[in-house]
């Protein structure tokens, strides 16, 4: 357990992430604005995992002091993103993010309760919702196929953390046959979003191999979602944080690629 442990937090850490995490970014370009929004829909779900983590009274992979640092880096993304838009559609997009943000990053300041984590969840998911609708707006923008593959490469990192926070849910007893449902919705679109990437001409080596090692990670999500018996959260969270790296890692290369041209 030690040495799971100690991975686990090597993990949790994630360095390639959380260099741009506590401060506002610079955004270059089209391709790097899709990557940065599509972030964004993937901290609304971390926040919900670490939220839950933090209520069950479980500290493995420090959840309190990821939900504070992934907070600050949703605020800066924001603004950075709003800095850098010049589109009317996605700028009102990003305007309605802000309305919603705010009253959330209240709550989530306050102590995680089981009777609150629901309405966590539906606040979180419109969130969720409002930042998929601009981190389209700005794929659209860029009028090209590889806008989209970033797009869908950069979901798949929400889908991990999406997974991970239904899962650590069930696990502190919040029975909700809506949650049941969301859980097979993601799973669905995770490996279907998978195989359309796996078949992608913008793949190198490098990235067929990122997906290749996510596709293994998957697997674990699929046995732990049968059992209704035996729950192992720190797994889950081993393997959903090894998904958003590997995704991360994926979707920069994607959008490096955009930038080259």
């Amino acid at each position: 357990m030690k040495i799971l442990t100690k991975s686990v937090v090597k993990i949790a850490l994630l360095p390639l992430l959380m260099s741009s995490f506590l401060s506002a970014i610079e955004i270059k370009n089209l391709s790097e604005a899709v990557d940065v929004a599509g972030k964004q829909r993937m901290f609304t779900q971390r926040m919900l995992k670490d939220y839950a983590m933090v209520g069950l009274e479980n500290s493995f992979g420090h959840p309190a002091e990821d939900l504070t640092k992934i907070m600050e880096a949703f605020e800066n993304h924001l603004g950075s993103l709003i800095d850098f838009n010049r589109d009317p559609a996605t700028a009102e997009s990003l305007k309605k993010v802000q309305v919603l943000w705010k009253p959330i990053k209240v709550a989530l300041k306050e102590k995680p309760r089981k009777e609150q984590a629901g309405e966590m969840q539906e606040k979180l998911e419109a969130l969720l919702k409002q930042a998929n609708e601009a981190t389209g707006l700005f794929a659209k923008q860029t009028g090209k196929v590889s806008g989209e593959i970033i797009n869908i490469s950069g979901r798949q990192r929400m889908l991990s953390q999406r997974m991970a926070s239904l899962y650590m849910l069930k696990v502190w007893g919040i029975n909700d046959p809506e949650f049941k449902k969301k859980m097979e919705d993601s799973m669905h679109l995770f490996s279907t979003s998978l195989d359309r990437l796996m078949a992608s001409e913008l793949n190198t080596a490098e990235i067929s191999a990122l997906l290749e090692r996510a596709k293994k990670s998957f697997r674990f999500f699929e046995v732990m979602n049968r059992t209704t018996t035996k729950f192992i959260p720190a797994l889950i969270f081993k393997k959903s944080n090894e998904i958003l790296k590997d995704m991360n890692t994926a979707t920069g290369l994607y959008a490096a690629q955009e930038s080259q041209k």
